[in-house]
Order: C-alpha cells, then sequence, then structure tokens
C-alpha cells in the first residue's frame, strides 16, 4: 500500500468516526436551543451521550413473541444508517469511498432501514407498532418520490447523482439564482423534517399515542437495542443536515488532494455548518406546532409538487445554465 493509499483510507475513517462523534451533540445542541427559547433551562449539551451509555449498560427485555428479525433490526437499521451518513461529503470531496455515495444508493440504503424499522414494529403485534408502522409507510410513500425528483434535478444540473460530483460542479460553478434549485431545496428540506420525525410530521420530545410516529416503533425496544435506534435516528439527522450542506453549501468543502491543513479547514467549516443547522432545526421547532395526522400529506405532498416543477423547470432550462 503507498501513503497516499493509507493517507486516504485513514481520511475516510475519520469522516466515518467524525459522523458518528457529532450525531449526539447535534441533537444536544437542538434541544438545547428549543429549551432556551422556551425559558427552560434545558439538558446538558452532552446529554444525548449520557442516554446512550446509559442504554448501552442496561440488560434488553425482549417479549415473548418477538422473533428474530426483532431482535437483528436495531443492528442492521445501525449499520446502514451509519454508512448512508459516511457516505456523504463532509469536510472533503472524493475520499476512498466516496465514489460509492450515489443519492441513488443513499436513498436505497435509507429505505431499507425503514422498512426494517416498521417490521420490527410490527413484529411483537403490538396495536402501537402497528400504528406507527403504518404512518411511517404512509409518509415514506410521499417523501421517497420526492427525495428521488430532487435527485434528478441536481443530475440535470450537475451531470452526475454522485454527491462528491454534484458538491465540486456547485463549488466551481458561478453564484448564481435558480428555480430549480431553490424549490429542490425547499422540497429536502420538508423530506428531512418527515425522515426524521421532527416538528411538524412528528415530535420526538412527546409518547403520545395518538400522535407519534416514530417513537410508536420502538416501544418494545430497551437496553442497547434501544440505544442502537436512537443512535441510528441521531445519525439520520446528521446525515441529513450534511446532505443538504453538501448540495446547497458546499463552500469550505475541501478536495480529496488538499492535506491535512486543507482537511482541517474543511472540517471546521463542516462542523460551523452542521451546529448552525441544528440552531435552525431548534428554532423552527420551537415557532411551529406539530401538524394533524390526517394532514401530513398534504404536507410531504408539497415537497413532491416542488420536486416535480424543480425537475420540470430543469430540463426546461438546461440550455440556459449549460
Amino acid at each position: 500500500m503507498t501513503r497516499d493509499l493509507v493517507v486516504q483510507f485513514l481520511a475516510q475513517g475519520a469522516q466515518m468516526a467524525f459522523v458518528l462523534l457529532i450525531a449526539p451533540l447535534a441533537v444536544g445542541v437542538v434541544r438545547r436551543v428549543k429549551a432556551r427559547l422556551m425559558r427552560r433551562q434545558g439538558p446538558p449539551l452532552l446529554q444525548a451521550y449520557r442516554d446512550l451509555a446509559k442504554l448501552l449498560r442496561k440488560e434488553s427485555v425482549i417479549a415473548e413473541s418477538a422473533s428474530w428479525l426483532f431482535r437483528s433490526a436495531p443492528y442492521l437499521i445501525f449499520a446502514l444508517t451509519w454508512v448512508a451518513a459516511a457516505l456523504v461529503p463532509s469536510f472533503a470531496s472524493g475520499l476512498m469511498f466516496n465514489w460509492a455515495a450515489d443519492v441513488v444508493a443513499l436513498v436505497a440504503l435509507l429505505g431499507a432501514a425503514r422498512a426494517l424499522l416498521a417490521l420490527a414494529g410490527m413484529d411483537v403485534g403490538t396495536s402501537f407498532g402497528g400504528i406507527g408502522s403504518s404512518r411511517e409507510m404512509m409518509i415514506a410513500t410521499l417523501a421517497e418520490p420526492a427525495m428521488m425528483l430532487i435527485v434528478l434535478t441536481l443530475a440535470i444540473a450537475a451531470g452526475t447523482t454522485r454527491l462528491a460530483g454534484v458538491a465540486d460542479f456547485f463549488i466551481a460553478e458561478p453564484f448564481g439564482v435558480r428555480v430549480s434549485l431553490a424549490l429542490s431545496l425547499i422540497s429536502l428540506v420538508i423530506v428531512a423534517l418527515a425522515e426524521n420525525a421532527r416538528i411538524p410530521v412528528d415530535n420526538p420530545a412527546t409518547h403520545l399515542e395518538l400522535t407519534m410516529v416514530h417513537e410508536a416503533m420502538v416501544l418494545e425496544y430497551s437496553g442497547r437495542h434501544l440505544a442502537l435506534i436512537e443512535a441510528a435516528s441521531h445519525l439520520k439527522l446528521v446525515l441529513y443536515l450534511s446532505l443538504l450542506i453538501c448540495l446547497f453549501a458546499p463552500f469550505g468543502m475541501a478536495p480529496a488532494t488538499a492535506g491535512l491543513s486543507g482537511w482541517a479547514i474543511g472540517l471546521v467549516a463542516w462542523i460551523a455548518k452542521l451546529l448552525a443547522g441544528a440552531v435552525l432545526l431548534g428554532v423552527w421547532e420551537v415557532s411551529i406546532a406539530k401538524m394533524r395526522v390526517f394532514r401530513l400529506p398534504d404536507f410531504v405532498g408539497v415537497a413532491f409538487v416542488f420536486g416535480f416543477i424543480a425537475i420540470l423547470l430543469a430540463f426546461l432550462t438546461r440550455g440556459v445554465f449549460a
């Protein structure tokens, strides 16, 4: 192995480690911002780390009716989400595994994790798990097509569906306002809120059975299994924040050949933008109320409509911006 190959391998491993380590901090920032805006002290920034450590030390209680799927789903969900989050370029583009960072593959990984979580929610046979799984699949039927439309819109503009290629294209491209990209941004924000079960789609801070979606599917989990599910949800939040940064605010991202100094600058820029996104999410959740369940298709459907208009405009105007 050459020296450059070893450095690239270490850089890719560092990205996977940074994504995993910063995920609970991003959740802590969101919770802290929400608490301070509501004039409460709120939990410490590192509380999410403590919660995960406490759950890992506890014993898992498994229902007698649970099958092998219920036991293995947390490990598979965590692995799929971690791989997906690590594929999104963060502090540098063009790293060793970025050739596999295709948005279509990313959607497939997230879809597989969602399907496993929904099946695990129904596996024990509780009513709450079935309600949560059905609501999750209802949201997914609109969120996933909207995500694919966003992907195709960016592919038309950049000429590739690889995230690193899209980021490099927009870094090199002169700044300009495109209606198709603006609509894609709004659509991706709506999809991110729906996929992460955030307000107005779901409230991660409540266990009210009439409104919860994600929490209903994981009520039967405990101990290390619940820790893996919670860690996967933290990673998913970082994944979508990193995706928004990579596609629409890639400035500061270093090329793969930048070296340690360039990567350090890119890392600082990525962490700053990530934490800024977490702050904006906290402000958003305090500013808006949760929607009723029967209104969720209308909200997520807006993302599909905006995505469709965006790809139509991108196709019709591709010669103008070529």
